[in-house]
């Protein structure tokens, strides 16, 4: 029997909070954006948070924010925008608790990327990463400072689109 191959692409999520933003007394970080965009938008990115999505998005995957903040889509595609990054979509806690939890009586997890198609997660939280398996997403967990976090990603994400049989 001949394996089917998916039209759409894969995506892939990042959290942001302790994932793509950090704190540069703990990570490496790219350089804050000049005078007076750093005044509004003070977050740091993770060094190498551009290159990497720029990199997912040539390889053909879309690329996801999710996160729990109540951060407004407009302030993070904004904030991307500023580092040459333009963003597939974004869930926020806003937009999760609208489409994902409505008023269901049975508390959903806080994130739950299957519901938007998305094949891999990167979140710091034990928590999601854990019960990745039981909703139907595959997580990566990073927190800590990591020179390889870029390839590592790539490298499960290239694994997953295999075993997927995505184009």
């Amino acid at each position: 029997m001949g394996e089917y191959t998916r039209t759409e692409k894969m995506r892939v999520s990042f959290d942001l909070d302790e994932v793509l933003f950090v704190s540069p007394a703990t990570h490496k970080t790219e350089p804050p954006l000049k005078f007076p965009l750093g005044n509004f938008f003070k977050e740091r990115l993770r060094l190498g948070t551009p290159a990497l999505i720029n990199r997912l998005q040539q390889l053909g995957y879309e690329v996801w924010v999710y996160t729990s903040s109540f951060r407004t889509e407009r302030y993070i595609r904004s904030l991307f925008r500023l580092y040459g990054v333009k963003l597939d979509g974004i869930v926020n806690a806003q937009r999760h608790l609208k489409e994902v939890q409505g008023n269901r009586q049975t508390v959903l997890p806080q994130k739950l990327p299957s519901r938007y198609h998305i094949s891999l997660h990167v979140d710091d939280e034990s928590v999601i990463c854990t019960a990745a398996g039981q909703y139907g997403f595959e997580a990566y967990q990073l927190n800590a400072q990591d020179d390889d976090w870029q390839e590592k990603i790539v490298r499960r994400a290239e694994q997953i689109k295999k075993r997927k049989h995505f184009v």
